[in-house]
């Protein structure tokens, strides 16, 4: 499930709805997003073939991120008893279908916190409740090791990631001290539809789980978990879909990769983010990553709110083709691609105002606080999201992407190698990172699908 974590939930799964409750499945995601120092969240080691300008740090976004500091023991137990697979297990069992079967008692009351805690759910339509989520991410969310780094959501994109189409108040779920009101913990799910080798579930993602930093080790992300949990039970959902790079005991159905492309080489190795090697000097890394000043392709243009149609249409055939893809309604294309300044930026070709659209390429934004830095505060990267092709070359349409990235003010631009991505990463200078990012099912099992099967973005 996507999701992002304090201690890891040791209990058994018939443990986690307490004493005297109704059994609740418990959605597995890592508690351990509430901590700060997570594998492969900053650039990898770009490739010497490409370039001698290296990577310091790995820039890499993970939906369930976990830290290396919890005991392999306890990361084992935990995981070992969520409904997803084992890398034990040698036979799946019934494919393409749950593992634990969906008509289960649910627990109707929430879980019990500390007596000093209590539940909250946020109201984001309310911008003060958005400015204590706001800060709480910003104080308390991801870092990378050397504390160089934190990701800076804004809190527009909060609001353009925590309230898509279906959304729902009860799935943004946070924890408050019951004499101050300070919010101090935080967990999300995104309701989404997704399509598994040619099956269409309903899933929830999850994302957000932030814990305060002096909560740590309180247990307060496993509680989070599970009320979450139950909170997408009694909405009928049972089926998730998340991401990690750390290695699991669990069978991922997908293993794939981040590449990172450098647009502004001079600042990444100002603020300590890249670094020259030995045979590579700032003038030769600034002209090899050079970028035209315009796009290429002829009618290229912005997404407009009247695209939403054609746009829906043609992404959903282009994602049809791989085994796992979500399925779009045209008023999830509205809110997921229509642009926003410092959230998603999308283009259309349409060769002609009397044409139909033919193709269509987005990324999206996730700035990085530069810690301690005399000169930047900002590194600002650049995620490439959805896109479909029918009449030009997808390495072209890529490559405008990164001169708009690069006129857009971007550092960074960061692509998976699904679906056809890794065909054209390399001739466009991308650097291939260090670290694995793999796709998980909750309670779902499938065979293995290829990296260039996948046709989904979780951001």
């Amino acid at each position: 499930m996507e999701g992002q974590p304090s201690s890891f939930v040791s209990q058994s799964q018939n443990d986690l709805s307490g004493s005297g409750s109704k059994k609740s499945v418990s959605l597995a995601i890592d508690p351990k997003n509430q901590q700060t120092q997570i594998e492969g969240m900053y650039p990898s080691k770009i490739m010497p073939e490409i370039t001698d300008l290296r990577s310091a740090k790995n820039l890499s976004h993970d939906s369930v991120n976990i830290s290396q500091s919890e005991n392999p023991e306890s990361i084992h137990k935990f995981w070992g008893s969520q409904p997803i697979l084992l890398n034990s297990n040698n036979e799946l069992s019934e494919l393409n279908s749950p593992i634990i079967q969906d008509s289960i008692a649910i627990r109707e009351q929430p879980f019990t916190l500390s007596s000093s805690f209590e539940w909250s759910e946020l109201d984001l339509t309310l911008d003060c409740e958005i400015q204590e989520l706001y800060e709480l991410l910003c104080e308390n969310y991801v870092e990378d090791d050397d504390h160089m780094f934190r990701f800076a959501y804004s809190k527009q994109f909060l609001i353009w990631a925590l309230k898509p189409p279906g959304w729902l108040s009860e799935f943004h779920c946070g924890v408050r001290v019951k004499t101050s009101h300070k919010l101090v913990a935080f967990i999300s799910a995104v309701p989404a539809q997704i399509f598994v080798k040619g099956k269409l579930k309903q899933m929830v993602e999850i994302n957000f789980l932030c814990v305060h930093e002096k909560l740590r080790n309180k247990r307060v992300a496993p509680v989070l978990i599970r009320e979450i949990t139950r909170r997408v039970n009694l909405k009928g959902i049972f089926q998730a879909v998340f991401t990690s790079g750390a290695k699991l005991p669990n069978r991922p159905v997908a293993v794939c990769r981040y590449w990172h492309r450098s647009l502004n080489p001079k600042k990444l190795i100002e603020v300590e983010f890249s670094y020259l090697t030995r045979n590579m000097t700032l003038q030769r890394a600034l002209k090899l990553y050079k970028l035209p000043e315009k796009p290429i392709t002829p009618g290229l243009r912005k997404f407009k709110l009247s695209d939403s149609k054609a746009v829906c249409d043609g992404l959903n055939l282009y994602l049809s083709r791989f085994e796992l893809c979500p399925k779009f309604t045209e008023t999830d294309i509205s809110h997921w691609l229509t642009p926003h300044e410092g959230i998603i930026y999308s283009w259309v070709v349409q060769p002609t105002p009397s044409e139909p659209i033919t193709d269509m390429i987005s990324f999206y934004s996730i700035p990085s606080s530069v810690i301690r830095h005399p000169k930047h505060k900002h590194l600002y990267t650049a995620y490439l999201f959805y896109y479909f092709t029918t009449r030009t070359l997808f390495q072209d349409l890529l490559y405008d992407a990164l001169i708009l990235a690069k006129s857009n003010n971007f550092d960074v631009f960061n692509a998976l190698d699904i679906m056809e991505n890794k065909s054209v990463l390399e001739d466009l200078k991308f650097g291939m990172g260090d670290g694995n990012l793999q796709y998980f099912f909750y309670n779902w099992c499938c065979e293995n699908i290829a990296t260039d099967n996948v046709g989904l973005v979780l951001q």
